[in-house]
């Protein structure tokens, strides 16, 4: 099986070059005792393409400019 096809222009997504996105926040727990006790106290913004699902994640930022960096 061979790797994915990766779009190369510099536009769109990194995967499959589609340009319309989804933004959404997620939290999770730590290592340590945040984990011990579920405390979700990392946040993560995540940008996923709408068309293949790929997605980055941005650690603690909000979604404004991420989508232009996910799309190049």
């Amino acid at each position: 099986m061979s790797p994915p096809a990766h779009h190369d222009d510099g536009s769109g997504c990194p995967k499959c070059g589609h340009t319309e996105t989804e933004v959404d926040d997620i939290a999770t727990s730590g290592t340590g005792l945040s984990k011990m006790f579920d405390i979700q106290n990392r946040t993560f913004t995540v940008v996923s393409c709408t068309n293949c699902g790929y997605s980055e994640l941005y650690r603690g930022q909000s979604g404004g400019n991420l989508v232009d960096l996910f799309l190049g």
